[in-house]
C-alpha cells in the first residue's frame, strides 16, 4: 500500500547521509541554523538510539519512525533536514517513499568520506569516548550511495561551509544567516 503525498509544493526535504564521523551532523545543524525558523532537523541517531533505544538492524522500527517524523514536519509546512548514516540496505525503501511522495523539492546528499578520514575526524568529536575505531570500522560502508541520478555526492575534501552552501543551493533552501531566528519566543521587555 502506497503512502499519501506529503508536504506541499513549497516544502523542501534535504537528506544528508554518510558514515559515522563523515560530518553529516555538523553540516545538517549548520544548514538548519543558517535557514532559521521553519526548518525541522530530524536526526537518525536521536530517534533510533535515544527515542527507541534500538540497534540499527534489519526489520527495526527506526526507519518507520524516521519516515513518519519527516512526513509530520513536511505536512505541517516545515522544511526538513534529515541526517544519518541511513544505510542503503535498510533505509532505501523509506527514503524512496519520501522522495516519491514529497510534493515539494527533495535533495539526497551523500558524504563520500574514506575510512581513514572518518577515523581521523572521530578523534575531534565529543563522542570520541563513546565508541572505538574498531566499532566504527565495523559500521563503515564504502560509497553507500543510493545511485539516483540526482543524488549529490560530496567528496571528503569538501569543507563544512562549502558543503552547507552546496546543499542549500541544490535543495533551494534559503539561508537567512540570522541567529536571532533561533532565540526562544520571549516577549520583549
Amino acid at each position: 500500500m502506497r503512502a499519501e503525498s506529503t508536504g506541499s509544493p513549497d516544502t523542501i526535504l534535504a537528506c544528508i547521509r554518510g558514515n559515522s564521523g563523515s560530518g553529516k551532523s555538523s553540516i545538517a545543524r549548520e544548514l538548519r541554523r543558517r535557514h532559521g525558523r521553519g526548518c525541522a532537523l530530524v536526526e537518525q541517531d536521536y530517534l533510533r538510539r535515544i527515542v527507541l533505544r534500538e540497534r540499527d538492524k534489519p526489520g527495526g522500527a527506526a526507519p518507520a519512525l524516521i519516515g513518519q517524523t519527516v512526513r509530520f514536519a513536511l505536512d505541517h509546512g516545515y522544511h526538513v533536514v534529515l541526517e544519518g548514516i541511513l544505510h542503503t540496505s535498510r533505509y532505501r525503501s523509506m527514503l524512496t517513499s519520501l522522495r516519491d511522495d514529497h510534493r515539494g523539492r527533495s535533495l539526497f546528499c551523500y558524504l563520500d568520506v574514506s575510512l581513514p578520514e572518518t577515523l581521523r575526524r572521530h578523534l575531534t568529536r565529543p563522542q570520541v569516548s563513546e565508541f572505538t575505531a574498531d566499532q566504527m570500522s565495523g559500521w563503515y560502508a564504502a560509497h553507500d550511495v543510493l545511485g539516483w541520478p540526482d543524488e549529490l555526492v560530496l567528496p571528503e575534501t569538501t569543507g563544512l561551509d562549502e558543503a552547507v552552501e552546496a546543499i542549500a543551493a541544490a535543495a533551494g533552501l534559503p539561508q537567512s544567516g540570522r541567529d536571532d531566528d533561533l532565540l526562544p519566543n520571549v516577549a520583549p521587555p
